[in-house]
């Protein structure tokens, strides 16, 4: 045949080879479509008109595809009135080219392969693309963007090509994921405690949620000051003592575990971190410890727990406004190197989206960062808790209990969650309302205010909330929690005993 349209120059560079494609193959393919619109089934779910290398062959898919979907026929006569009509009948070759088409056709059982074929050749031009783009911001085509920037820009237009490409997917069938289903179900119940997801070392939030989920984005939302990173670094520590536990149950003392948890710490250091981490454990005051003010045994038992906690498989990267695609290859790098089970963002306010994406305002950056998170938790079927600020607008309110309007940029935020808690605790509020005796016109009404505001304080006392506000795959509701103030520290609440550290 001939009689081919003269494809574009496309993109050459500084070379002369011509970028891949297979114009016998895109021939194939619509004359098979042509002669047979049931030919399109085997295509449809993953050709796109775009993928054709010459522009008069996309178009003439395009007319195809239309006509199908819409219940009509597709055959040389049909789409030759349709371009006459259009007025475009020259450009894709003319009446005499759409039955040319006809003798170059394939069978209906061929149609497929001679798509998948078209699909990688665009797959490769689109890599070659990308590769262009590359050399030219490193010779500084764009010379805002520093080299390290332009890595991640790069790896997120490649992440985005190998999730948009891909013809991948597809159905599963319903007794694959039945056995998925009851394999779940069998961890739970012979967990004991019901739980087939990781544990989180909460045994209230467990009950409530079964343990953490793979793929599952987890936003743990909450005013400053109310406890959100004490309360992740407690769940990722109760995670990795999981993980470390089932380890050695396995194969003895001294097992290395296969996974591990990441802590992404964007507003504190790692050694910060960890310095809050060794406080909670051995229940040293963190800032005592800052200023030195502790005694020996203190310090003995400080080394000693922290002998311990280093072989809890516990990573922490603490680069500042890290972006989700530098993210997403360090996680993935991990998982491939050492296991990963858990990944905690702290916080994703504090994050930017891609390198070279410049999304127009705060909530669709927002936006993008959370679907990003989510995007992770699936590729690398883990879950992913990010923090998230509360707007100022529960300060303004009688009843300071969080909800989910009050997520800042919610919208984005509460669809691409799958969970969402928020910490609460009682006492931070009720000590700035402590009655003063000038507000008072005489005695009597101050003490009775000052006993009333005591009573509060005290049942608030050592208190917190953990409100799930919204779970895709169980109930919501609020879990008590015991909170220890002096080390930050929160653990489970046993309301049947008088023990001050709660039952653990």
């Amino acid at each position: 045949m001939n009689s081919v349209p003269p494809p574009g120059d496309g993109l050459l560079g500084l070379s002369q080879r011509h970028p891949p494609a297979n114009l016998q193959a895109e021939q194939a393919l619509l004359g098979a479509l042509l002669a047979n619109n049931k030919a399109y089934e085997r295509v449809s779910e993953f050709l796109a008109p775009e993928h054709f290398a010459h522009a008069a062959h996309g178009r003439i898919f395009a007319a195809i595809q239309r006509r199908i979907e819409a219940g009509q026929l597709a055959d040389a006569v049909t789409l030759r009135a349709e371009f006459e009509h259009s007025g475009v009948l020259g450009e894709v070759g003319g009446a005499a080219y759409l039955a040319e088409l006809l003798g170059a056709m394939v069978g209906i059982i061929n149609a497929g392969e001679y798509g998948k074929v078209i699909h990688d050749a665009w797959l490769r031009r689109q890599l070659i693309d990308l590769g262009e783009t590359v050399v030219n911001r490193a010779f500084g085509a764009e010379a805002e963007l520093q080299a390290r920037e332009q890595l991640e820009a790069a790896e997120q237009a490649l992440f985005d090509l190998a999730k948009d490409g891909g013809s991948e997917g597809g159905f599963v069938t319903f007794g694959r994921a039945l056995t998925e289903a009851v394999s779940l179900a069998e961890k739970a119940f012979t967990s004991g405690g019901g739980v087939s997801g990781l544990p989180s070392g909460l045994r209230d939030l467990d009950a409530k949620t079964g343990g953490l989920h793979p793929s599952d984005l987890v936003i743990l939302a909450g005013r400053p000051g109310m406890g959100k990173t004490a309360l992740a670094t407690k769940i990722a520590f109760g995670a990795a003592k999981s993980l470390l536990r089932d380890a050695e149950d396995e194969h003895g003392p001294g097992a290395v575990p296969k996974g591990g948890c990441a802590i992404f710490s964007l507003e504190m250091s790692a050694d910060q971190l960890a310095n809050r981490l060794l406080s909670e454990e051995a229940r040293i005051s963190g800032d005592r410890i800052r200023r030195g003010e502790i005694q020996q045994r203190d310090f003995d038992k400080f080394v000693e727990v922290s002998r311990e906690m280093a072989r809890l498989p516990l990573y922490i990267d603490d680069t500042p406004a890290i972006t989700i695609s530098a993210m997403r290859t360090r996680c993935r790098r991990l998982k491939r190197t050492r296991g990963l089970d858990l990944i905690v963002v702290d916080y994703l306010q504090l994050m930017r989206p891609a390198a070279g994406s410049r999304p127009e305002n705060r909530v669709q950056e927002i936006s993008q960062i959370t679907q990003g998170l989510k995007a992770i938790a699936k590729e690398l079927s883990v879950p992913v808790i990010a923090l998230s600020q509360l707007s100022r607008q529960v300060e303004n309110r009688e009843d300071k209990r969080p909800q989910l309007a009050d997520l800042r940029e919610s919208g984005s935020i509460e669809q691409d969650a799958d969970m969402v808690m928020f910490v609460y605790r009682d006492d931070y509020y009720l000590k700035m309302q402590e009655p003063k005796q000038t507000n008072f016109d005489n005695g009597e009404k101050f003490e009775a205010a000052l006993a009333s505001w005591k009573d509060r304080m005290e049942k608030a006392y050592n208190r917190a909330d953990l409100i799930v506000a919204k779970q895709r795959h169980g109930p919501t509701g609020t879990i008590p929690l015991f909170f220890e103030a002096e080390f930050t520290r929160f653990g489970d609440l046993d309301i049947h005993h008088a023990d001050p550290y709660g039952h653990e």
